[in-house]
C-alpha cells in the first residue's frame, strides 16, 4: 500500500518532471497494487492451488491437444474445454455457435475484464496430429505432441479460473475466460466474443504467454486476392489480351507505390507474395490471381493504400482489356487507443510480469485476437511470451513451467483489476 510519503514523493516528482512524470506515477500505483493483492490470503492461496496444478494442467492439456481441431472445425475441443468450465466451477458455461466456449466468474458491477485464448490450430498442426502414433507425452519440462503449444494457452487460463474459485476470490467485476474459435481464419470467434461483451468490458485480454511481451496497439493487417479475367485460347490464336501481362503490370505498379509521406513511423508494408495463373504452355488463362499484403499501424495509411491500389487495377484494365477485382481475403483490423500506454490494464500486466521474476518488453503494434477489440475503439493487451517450439512441425511441444507462470500472471491480473 502506498504511504503518506510516497504519495507526497509523488507529487513532487510530477511537479518537477512535468508530465512526464505521468508513466512512473502509473507505474508505481500498479506495483503497489500488485504486491498488496498478491499479499491477500485469498490470492496468495490462489497462486499456490496454481503451483500445485501443474500435473492435472498438463493432462488437461494433453486431452485437449489430442483433439483434431484445425480452425472451423473446433467443437469436439470446445465441448472438451467447456466441461472443464462446469469441472472446476465456472458458471453460465455455453459453447455459442462459432464455436466458443465460456465460463464465467460472477462479480457484483455488472462489469467484467475478459480473458481470451486461442482454441483452433492451423492445418497443418491437423496433418500432424492424425499421423501420430500416440497422445501428447511428458519429456522434462515439456509436453511433446501435435496441438499442444497453441492449445497451452486455454489451460493456462482454466488453470487460472480454477485457482482463482478454489480459493474463494470474490471479484467486483465478472471475470470471463473465453476459448475463441476460428483465430487462425479471420478472429471470427474473437468477433462474437466482442460483440458479446464490448458494452461492458473494462477491457480484454489476449493470452497468448507469459507477459515476457506486452502488446497494447494492433498492427492493422489487410490481405487481398486480386483477380484477373480475361479471354481465354490456344497460344496460335494471338498473345493479347492476357491475364498474365494484366497481372505483370498491376505487380510492378504497386509495388512501387510510395507510402504516405506524413506516416513514415506507421511500419507500413505492400507485399506480393503469390502469383498464380494457367495450367498448361500452349493456352492463355481465363483467369489468375496475385496475393496483396497490406499492414500499418494507422488505418488511415492502409485505406489510402487501398485507393491508390484501386486506381492502379483501374488504369492497368483500361490499358489492357483484362478485368482487375479485390477480392478480400482476411481483414485484421488494427489502432492505437489514445492512453493505452498508462492505462491500468497495461501498467498492472507490467506489474504483474515484474511480479514474477520478467522484464516485460512492450509493443504497439501486437497482431492477434486483440485487434478486434482495439480497432474497434475498446482497450486491449495481447500478453506475449514463449509458448514452447517447433509449432506446426511434427514435434511441436509445450512449456509446463511457462504454461503455470502464465496462469499465474492471469490470477494476478484477474484479482488486481478485477477487485477482489
Amino acid at each position: 500500500m502506498k504511504t503518506r510519503a510516497t504519495v507526497c514523493l509523488l507529487a513532487l516528482l510530477g511537479i518537477l518532471l512535468g508530465p512526464g512524470a505521468t508513466d512512473l506515477r502509473a507505474q508505481t500505483d500498479a506495483d503497489d497494487d500488485v504486491a498488496a493483492t498478491r499479499g491477500t490470503a485469498a490470492v496468495s492461496d490462489a497462486l499456490r492451488h496454481v503451483e500445485t496444478s501443474r500435473d492435472s494442467t498438463t493432462a488437461f492439456l494433453a486431452e485437449i491437444a489430442a483433439i483434431v481441431s484445425p480452425s472451423g472445425q473446433e467443437q469436439a475441443r470446445a465441448e472438451a474445454v467447456a466441461a472443464r468450465m462446469r469441472e472446476i466451477g465456472l458458471s453460465s458455461v455455453v459453447v455459442d455457435e462459432t464455436p466458443n466456449a465460456i465460463g464465467i466468474i460472477p462479480g457484483r458491477s455488472g462489469r467484467a475484464l475478459v480473458f481470451v485464448s486461442t482454441l483452433d490450430d492451423l492445418a497443418t498442426v491437423a496433418e500432424h496430429q492424425r499421423a501420430t502414433t500416440g497422445p501428447p507425452r511428458v519429456e522434462g519440462d515439456r509436453l511433446v505432441g501435435p496441438g499442444t503449444n497453441t492449445s497451452s494457452t486455454s489451460a493456462s487460463i482454466l488453470a487460472a479460473a480454477e485457482a482463482l474459485v478454489a480459493s474463494g476470490v470474490s471479484p467486483e467485476h465478472d471475470l470471463v475466460f473465453a476459448a475463441v474459435a476460428q483465430e487462425e481464419t479471420g478472429l471470427v470467434g474473437m468477433k462474437v466474443i466482442y460483440e458479446a461483451f464490448k458494452d461492458r468490458a473494462i477491457g480484454f485480454v489476449d493470452v497468448l504467454g507469459d507477459g515476457r511481451r506486452i502488446s497494447f496497439g494492433a498492427i492493422g493487417i489487410h490481405w487481398w486476392r486480386v483477380v484477373a479475367t480475361g479471354p481465354p485460347g490456344h497460344s496460335l490464336g494471338g498473345g493479347l489480351p492476357n491475364v498474365n501481362q494484366a497481372i505483370g503490370r498491376a505487380v510492378d505498379q504497386i509495388l512501387q507505390l510510395p507510402h504516405p509521406a506524413e506516416h513514415q513511423d506507421s511500419r507500413t508494408i505492400v507485399n506480393v507474395a503469390m502469383l498464380q495463373s494457367g495450367a498448361v504452355f500452349n493456352h492463355k488463362p481465363a483467369t489468375g490471381w496475385f496475393s496483396l499484403d497490406i499492414r500499418s499501424l494507422d488505418m488511415d495509411v492502409i485505406e489510402t493504400i487501398e485507393a491508390a491500389v484501386a486506381s492502379v487495377l483501374a488504369d492497368v484494365a483500361a490499358d489492357t482489356g483484362i478485368q482487375l477485382e479485390m477480392e478480400p481475403f482476411q481483414l485484421t483490423p488494427g489502432g492505437q487507443i489514445p492512453g493505452a500506454r498508462e492505462s491500468a490494464l497495461v501498467t498492472t500486466a507490467e506489474a504483474v510480469s515484474r511480479q514474477l521474476g520478467l522484464e516485460p518488453t512492450l509493443s504497439n503494434s501486437g497482431s492477434s485476437n486483440m485487434n478486434v477489440a482495439i480497432g474497434n475503439g475498446s482497450l486491449a493487451i495481447g500478453m506475449g511470451g514463449s509458448r514452447g517450439g517447433e509449432r506446426a512441425e511434427p514435434g511441436e511441444w509445450a512449456d509446463i513451467p511457462a504454461m503455470m507462470r502464465t496462469a499465474s500472471h492471469v490470477v494476478l491480473l484477474a484479482a488486481t483489476l478485477g477487485g477482489s
